[in-house]
């Protein structure tokens, strides 16, 4: 019951954040591009936004699957770190981070987003020997 709600959760957190990526915060988004990835910021911002729409959906509504949805949001928010990490070396703001304390703060919850998405589909299962 638990896991089933953190996914849940995870998942309508993913639907509104690439909503977010989308329309509302679609500036702060793209101020939070770091300068070194080759591609329009507005692209990196639109295209995260649609990924994070589809892993939403996913987490909701592909139980069978959940594992391996489980696994690549895992991998998603491995992927996306630099891009936090930037934002803090690089001093940049947004969403309410507006200080390097905040942004390292920041920080220590993209752990915990990668255990939620491993523990809430129990990813960690497709890892196990069989005998």
């Amino acid at each position: 019951m638990i896991k089933n709600l953190i996914r849940i959760g995870l998942g309508a957190f993913m639907l509104l954040a690439g909503i977010g990526h989308m329309t509302y915060a679609r500036e702060t988004f793209q101020a939070q591009v770091p300068d070194w990835i080759p591609l329009s910021k507005d692209f990196v911002v639109l295209a995260s936004g649609v990924v994070e729409i589809l892993f939403g959906i996913a987490m909701i509504f592909f139980t069978k699957q959940k594992e391996y949805v489980g696994l690549a949001l895992a991998i998603f928010f491995v992927l996306v770190f630099p891009g936090n990490i930037a934002q803090y070396t690089e001093h940049r703001d947004g969403f309410g981070l507006d200080t390097d304390s905040k942004r390292l703060l920041r920080l220590f919850f993209q752990p915990v987003l990668i255990f939620f998405a491993l523990y809430s589909t129990d990813a960690l299962k497709l890892f196990k020997i069989k005998k």
